[in-house]
């Protein structure tokens, strides 16, 4: 049975792969709320913006989640 601080370093491994995905999905929203608002779809744009803040906030959290479990 592994330890904890193995189970720490896998969790924290498979939460910073998540955050990659996390960061890509971030990338690719925001091109489309820059595509959103240059045909003047400002609807759009303003909610893919606050999906954006959502992810932002989220990274955030699971960041310091990840250096909690690695230390």
């Amino acid at each position: 049975m592994p330890n904890s601080s193995d189970t720490n370093i896998a969790t924290a491994d498979v939460l910073t792969l998540l955050l990659h995905n996390q960061h890509a999905l971030a990338a690719a929203i925001e091109e489309v709320a820059l595509w959103a608002k240059s045909t003047g779809s400002s609807e759009a744009h303003e909610n893919a913006v606050t999906a954006l803040e959502t992810l932002d906030a989220n990274a955030s959290a699971i960041t310091a989640g990840i250096l909690k479990l690695r230390q």
